[in-house]
């Protein structure tokens, strides 16, 4: 029997790039110390509004309660990251012909041009979207030196 197969040109350059692209749900990673799947890590969707004085952060997280988000801030870097949380064994009365559902965790990391004052920060989420509100660092302002 012949075999007949799809060529695809960035197979081997590009191995999982631009198949995650066009593929409906997210393709496991696999780590190099074991050959199984591991947990996928996808990034969510985030809006960046900057404001005179403050960064607003708003991040879709659907399925997510607020015990499951962290936040850093380091300086001007924020890192969020989040893990929904879904049912340990679904027990479906049928067959299951198509899940779809994410099952893993969120990351997302931002470099913002000035640094945080992370003592004002806040953060809430409301069905499902996290907020945050993060004021910039007073600074001292110009300074003028004198010639001596």
């Amino acid at each position: 029997m012949t075999r007949i197969s799809v060529y695809d040109p960035f197979a081997e350059v590009f191995p999982s790039i631009f198949r995650s692209m066009f593929s409906a749900a997210p393709e496991p990673k696999t780590s190099a110390a074991s050959a199984a799947p591991a947990v996928p890590t996808v990034a969510m969707r985030v809006d960046v509004i900057e404001t005179a004085e403050s960064y607003v952060l708003r991040a879709d997280l659907p399925g997510v309660p607020k015990e499951a988000i962290q936040i850093d801030i380091d300086a001007n870097r924020v890192t969020l990251r989040a893990q929904p949380v879904r049912d340990a064994e679904p027990k479906p009365e049928g067959r299951v012909l198509r899940s779809e559902r994410f099952d893993g965790h969120y990351a997302r990391s931002f470099a913002l041009t000035d640094e945080i004052d992370e003592s004002r920060a806040t953060a809430r989420v409301d069905n499902g979207v996290l907020e945050l509100t993060l004021p910039r660092k007073a600074s001292a302002g110009p300074t003028r030196l004198t010639v001596q």
